[in-house]
């Protein structure tokens, strides 16, 4: 079947990472939820070098549905990039971003997209209560509590990333071309009419999350670099505090000294003082090396993903 030209009503963009046996179940009930609400859809699956048989499977489906588009990035290079490569390929006046593993439920696209006709950009799908491991729900409610502190601004993780978007936010998104990326605080900072709905949150259809505590740690440390300079502020008054307290601590020793003479001081506490004042200065070091090795990264103004193949 040939590539339909015209822009479709809807696209949903699905990252795809190590999903080989959960891609046909996705496509059945993608296509099932879709036609709900128009025949006239297309599905962009964007895998990003997960190592199994998702990419022939997706090249299956696209020769047997030509609303079924797939993208093959040259090497892994993460979620965030994969929902931006379906951000810059697709064509729909409403989009949908959600993830390969059922936990988001395509059942639920009917529903958000009727919430959006109400007048909204943006309809987030709330979710309720957490099909996921308590460590990994503990992980993400400590991740978003510091992102929220540290960027300056709200942002509750009960959406995740499954959301419908309109036209208008996709193109603004699209302008948006810095190195870290993080599609969900993009979207707020946009500041675009927005909105919610409850849904109800799927178990995994197969597989554990390969979102370890050590990759959200390593997701958050990056993006609240990329959306605030609070860290640094936060050591500059470290710094004042610690001078402050020396200051006040060195008028009583002094005071103490005039009272009741000099006396010797403790190998300890010198010892103690030395190495925490040195761990501080050393963190703040490697602080403002981070930020300065990421300005570095943007200045050269590689692309954001390769692709590799493409289905059309």
């Amino acid at each position: 079947m040939p590539l339909n030209s015209t822009e479709p009503e809807i696209s949903v963009i699905v990252p795809v990472y190590k999903a080989e046996n959960s891609l046909d179940e996705l496509y059945s009930r993608l296509k099932t939820s879709l036609e709900a609400i128009s025949s006239d859809f297309e599905i962009l699956l964007i895998e990003d070098c997960g190592g199994d048989r998702s990419w022939p499977i997706i090249e299956r489906l696209a020769q047997a549905d030509s609303r079924v588009r797939g993208i093959q990035l040259s090497r892994n290079f993460g979620q965030h990039y994969g929902i931006t490569a379906g951000l810059d390929a697709c064509r729909g006046q409403w989009v949908v971003v959600m993830d390969c593993d059922l936990q988001d439920r395509p059942e639920e696209i009917p529903r958000l997209y009727a919430k959006a006709q109400e007048g909204y950009d943006i309809v987030l799908a709330l979710r309720g209560k957490r099909n996921d491991p308590w460590l990994k729900r503990a992980a993400s409610w400590l991740f978003y509590k510091a992102f929220s502190y540290l960027a300056d601004f709200e942002y509750s993780g009960d959406s995740g990333n499954f959301r419908i978007i309109s036209r208008k936010v996709v193109d603004n998104l699209c302008e948006m071309r810095e190195q870290l990326r993080f599609f969900g605080a993009l979207v707020h900072w946009l500041g675009f009419s927005a909105t919610g709905i409850e849904v109800l949150h799927a178990e995994r259809f197969e597989g554990k999350s390969t979102y370890t505590f050590s990759k959200l740690w390593d997701l958050a440390m990056e993006t609240i670099i990329a959306y605030s300079d609070k860290p640094l502020r936060l050591a500059v008054k470290l710094g004042f505090t610690m001078a402050l307290f020396s200051f006040f601590y060195g008028a009583y020793l002094l005071g103490a000294t005039l009272i009741h003479g000099a006396v010797v001081p403790g190998w300890t506490s010198l010892m103690v003082s030395l190495f925490f004042i040195g761990g501080i200065i050393i963190s703040i070091q490697g602080v403002v090396g981070i930020y300065i090795g990421k300005t570095f990264d943007e200045t050269k103004k590689r692309p954001l993903y390769i692709v590799g193949r493409k289905t059309y």
